[in-house]
């Protein structure tokens, strides 16, 4: 790894002033190649962005403005979020499954001024709401039809992608964001809601930039590695512990849009990746995929991936040949704790030692706050050294901050333990999320789309272990019927199909007289969850 150089000194930590040196020492050499055949230079990247940061000025858009971007794995993705950096408005990447309430939620809450579409997503909007003010500009990624763009699309300026790099800018004599404060907000990211709609984290180039130091520090990560990319851009591990590691890096990247567990190990081998990620049950996904004579055909030192099942985490290095590492990280907090890359053997839920330069945590009581022995289960508390290095709150939910916030630490909301040599060990998640398919579900959401069906009076969604849920969460949700009503199952699932990420849809339903209420008349999933599945319990999607 080479030595810090000019991020030595942590004023300096904003990705826009990565990009321009990383352009500057690597020119022509490729940074980042994606399975459709595309691909972008360091210098490339540089330039690209900032023609497309002039189109966004002629169309109108100011500093700290939001742009809704709704973008699939690919070079557009990359060019728009510098562009807009460069021009100190606010990058805002949306989940790309996410259909109905999930998405409108979003795109209201955010109000941008410009949105960027992928082409092939255009139809999912035909569904959701205007904002009250129209919208600058839309941009999508190739040809369309204006006549059919859907009416929350509809803006003073809808062009494609490519169309702004063939017109002359009217915004060229304007100078752009070289360099920026390592407090500026840069970026809002979607975090569930555990009691209520998702929350829009606020991020900085310093939270996003000790991400990538961290990451590419603790991998001991050089300009020879190559990263193997098969998570989405929009989330933060793709995008900052991998994607932008290899950017402070000067390494290559491959990026496939969708992750196939069948195609992962080929993969790996063609792009003769040198380290790679995996979240969630990808892991075991992989590992249940049918052994081959290649399984070690493959250049892979180390696989960071959480969580990791003591049932397998053995056989898969064996098989593989190759050493998991662990680590903590949120959306909101940065990459708090890495394990150590070591021959050591593999503690599955270890997420290792505290990032001490950059966070102070601790284990507390998560009825008081107050310290917590080692080996004793407590809530995970963080805050920074630095100021700058942390998230900034959440878009326009005051409150949703200040209940994060209390006694002067963060609360992540994880049950956690400290061993005896004070490496951090991953319990379960304290309050009411369910965790599916890498990604966290809000049961207040789901709620709120089951309840929009004809036929259901209210309902009570949670995550239930079974075993082939790998670890994670599969979803089930109780239904009080109308009155009088029955519920065709094969019709509501295809409901659920239409208004629902595919992540979220329920695995399991079962019918239920009533559902237990709290005083303050919020649900009480007490009884549910002490049921379980039960003998009444209806699959609505069969086992993989």
């Amino acid at each position: 790894m080479k030595e810090r150089g000019v991020f030595a000194e942590k004023s300096n930590w904003n990705i826009l002033k990565l990009l321009k040196i990383r352009a500057s020492e690597y020119g022509e050499k490729e940074f980042i190649r994606f399975d459709s055949g595309t691909s972008l230079s360091f210098k490339l990247l540089d330039e690209q962005s900032d023609k497309f940061a002039y189109k966004l000025l002629d169309i109108g858009l100011e500093e700290d403005e939001n742009v809704f971007c709704f973008l699939k794995n690919s070079p557009e993705f990359l060019i728009s979020l510098f562009a807009v950096m460069k021009v100190g408005a606010v990058f805002v990447p949306i989940n790309t499954e996410l259909r109905g309430q999930f998405l409108e939620h979003q795109f209201l809450n955010c109000e941008p001024k410009i949105s960027i579409i992928d082409n092939t997503l255009l139809d999912v909007f035909k569904d959701i709401k205007p904002q009250k003010n129209k919208l600058k500009g839309t941009i999508v990624t190739k040809s369309f039809d204006k006549k059919l763009l859907p009416l929350s699309l509809h803006s003073e300026t809808a062009i494609t992608f490519q169309s702004c790099f063939d017109l002359t800018s009217h915004a060229s004599d304007i100078s752009l964001l070289k360099d920026a404060s390592i407090h500026k907000v840069c970026a809002i990211m979607y975090t569930s809601g555990t009691t209520g709609p998702s929350k829009g984290v606020l991020l900085t180039h310093g939270h996003f930039f000790s991400y990538s130091i961290i990451s590419a520090e603790v991998q001991l990560l050089t300009n020879e590695d190559t990263y193997y990319i098969c998570m989405p851009l929009f989330h933060i591990n793709a995008l900052s512990i991998q994607c932008f590691a290899a950017l402070y890096a000067g390494m290559n990247v491959y990026c496939v849009e969708r992750f196939s567990p069948n195609r992962w190990l080929q993969d790996n081998i063609d792009c003769k990746a040198t380290v790679t990620n995996l979240l969630g049950v990808m892991t075991e996904f992989i590992f249940n995929t049918a052994k081959s004579d290649f399984d070690k055909d493959h250049s892979l030192r180390h696989v960071g991936a959480v969580p990791i099942g003591a049932e397998w985490a053995d056989k898969f290095e064996k098989r593989f040949n190759i050493k998991f590492f662990q680590g903590f990280g949120m959306t909101e907090s940065g990459m708090s704790f890495y394990e150590q890359i070591s021959s050591d053997k593999t503690i599955p839920g270890c997420a290792g030692y505290p990032i001490g330069e950059l966070y102070e945590v601790k284990i507390a009581n998560p009825e008081n706050d107050e310290t917590l022995p080692s080996n004793k289960i407590g809530e995970l508390l963080i805050r920074p050294k630095h100021p700058g290095i942390f998230s900034a709150g959440y878009y326009k939910m005051p409150e949703k901050t200040l209940d994060s916030w209390r006694n002067l630490w963060f609360h992540t909301g994880d049950a956690c333990y400290f061993d005896e040599e004070g490496r951090m060990h991953y319990f379960d998640r304290i309050k009411d999320c369910i965790r599916r398919r890498g990604e966290n579900i809000s049961a207040f959401e789901l709620e709120q789309v089951i309840n929009s069906y004809p036929q259901v009076d209210e309902s009570a969604a949670i995550g239930v272990k079974t075993e082939k849920s790998g670890g994670e969460d599969e979803v089930l949700v109780c239904i009080v019927k109308n009155k009088g009503d029955n519920i065709d199952n094969d019709k509501f699932l295809l409901f659920c199909q239409e208004k629902l990420p595919r992540f979220a849809i329920p695995k399991y339903i079962r019918f239920v007289e009533s559902i237990r209420k709290t005083g303050s008349g919020k649900l009480s999933k007490v009884d549910v969850r002490k049921e379980g599945l039960t003998d009444d319990v209806i699959m609505l999607t069969p086992d993989r």
